[in-house]
């Protein structure tokens, strides 16, 4: 999609005043794959790299009114979801993206932050399961989050398959299994889609710079369904981008660290 306008990619998520995951991950990467990035904050968060101090969810009339205010003149070419934190949030978000028909919705089903902090209250993954996976032009869950959407073990590549078929089999126009919480050098994602599935491998990087990575990725993937590239042709060049982000990490704070969102992506986004 070259027609020389600039595209619009929403986030919907929870502010992380460290800087390196939520909202602000996903502005920075959008801005760094070249589209204009909009937000919904439905959470305020107080954090830094060593963990999540105090989460206060946003009223639902803030929400819906934030949401409201870019529908009548912002509309997203491409949109995505991150930390939710409530189950009437979750429910008021799937309602907006269904009655709105925003198109190109990436499920980042965020759940457990990477310091160990929950994002999301326990009785809020069923309303994200049978009401946002179905909306979901892809859903890119971590092993954790898998096996709370499909109820069954997720802990290698077969069953990350099974997980993938199980989020498609929901509704789920695809899903990214993200394989970062494996054990060994070799990290393995998969795309599986009603049609295939397809395997990315990539060595482990040495390094803390792990904050907001799920944010980081799901937001490239975003941006490039907003620049109008096909799926199959976005997931390699954001797993690209996300680990050169993890390699140029500016080394902040003493736990988690945030990568670098300001690499270079012409390469990627092209």
């Amino acid at each position: 999609m070259d027609d020389g306008k600039t595209r619009i990619a929403l986030t919907i998520a929870g502010s992380d005043s460290g800087g390196g995951a939520g909202i602000q991950a996903d502005l920075k990467t959008f801005a760094a794959w070249g589209v204009f990035g909009t937000s919904t904050i439905v959470a305020i968060t107080a954090q830094n790299t060593l963990g999540v101090r105090a989460v206060h969810p946003v009223p639902l009339d803030v929400v819906s009114a934030q949401l409201d205010a870019l529908a009548e003149d912002l509309p997203p070419h491409a949109l995505k979801t991150g930390m939710l934190a409530t189950k009437p949030l979750v429910e008021l978000v799937a309602a907006t993206i269904a009655e709105r028909g925003w198109p190109h919705y990436v499920l980042d089903p965020v759940m457990v932050a990477t310091s160990g902090d929950r994002l999301l209250d326990a009785d809020a993954v069923e309303a994200v399961r049978d009401r946002l996976v179905p909306l979901a032009a892809c859903v890119t869950p971590n092993l954790d989050e898998a096996e709370l959407l499909v109820g069954f073990p997720v802990r290698d590549p077969d069953a990350m398959q099974r997980a993938g078929e199980a989020l498609v089999a929901m509704g789920a126009g695809a899903a990214l299994v993200k394989g970062g919480h494996l054990t060994g050098d070799e990290l393995v994602d998969l795309l599986v889609t009603p049609a295939s599935t397809t395997r990315f491998t990539r060595p482990r990087l040495d390094t803390r710079a792990t904050h907001g990575t799920g944010c980081t990725l799901s937001a490239a993937i975003t941006a490039g369904l907003a620049r109008g590239l096909a799926l199959d042709a976005i997931v390699p060049r954001a797993l690209t981008y996300l680990q050169d982000a993890m390699r140029a990490a500016p080394g902040l704070g003493g736990g988690h660290g945030p990568v670098w969102h300001g690499v270079d992506v012409i390469g990627h986004r092209s």
